[in-house]
């Protein structure tokens, strides 16, 4: 089992090496349920932070609310892309959450119920500001949300150890994204 995980973990980094943050569907506007389902399950960089975000809200007190505080927030974040200016480093402000996140979910740090919430709830707007302006209509945001919501769920599952560990290659597939993006 220990070897699976290891070979779990080290795939998981090798991917994060060989695809770069914006090397996924999604970067024109598109719109219909399906296109939402599939965007955060092609977009690496998205999926990496809503799996962490899991895997860090199970080593949180009160963590059982951080998947909904970033669901709401992602989903504000993009209907205000087209009222707020774009922000320009958009795509780095992406990257980095996702080593955020990875490095938090690696040392299991613990912080106080309400920096946890803050910290989740900016970084879902600075991805619903990025989703907003990439899908098109509610039947997209609809889709977008319910497979964010079951990719986070997907990432509260494993245990101690594996957390640990996947936080550890998200970080570092967080490192090169951000490498990437700047």
């Amino acid at each position: 089992m220990r070897k699976m995980v290891r070979y779990g973990v080290a795939a998981l980094a090798g991917l994060a090496l060989a695809l770069p943050a914006m090397a996924h569907p999604g970067h024109a506007v598109e719109s219909g349920f399906t296109a939402g389902l599939l965007h955060p399950l092609t977009g690496f960089d998205h999926l990496l932070a809503l799996l962490a975000v899991g895997l860090w809200s199970r080593q949180q007190q009160r963590g059982f609310v951080l998947p909904p505080v970033l669901l709401v927030l992602m989903a504000l974040g993009a209907s205000m892309a087209g009222v707020l200016p774009a922000v320009s480093a958009l795509e780095t402000s992406i990257a980095a959450t996702v080593l955020l996140f990875g490095v938090l979910a690696a040392f299991a740090l613990r912080v106080p119920p309400t920096l946890s919430v803050l910290t989740v709830g900016c970084c879902g707007f600075l991805h619903g500001l990025a989703h907003g302006r990439e899908l098109a209509g509610m039947a997209s945001g609809a889709g977008f949300l319910l497979a964010s919501a079951a990719i986070m769920a997907l990432g509260a599952l494993p245990g101690t150890r594996v957390r640990r560990l996947a936080g550890a290659a998200i970080g570092a597939a967080g490192a090169v994204l951000l490498a990437q993006a700047g």
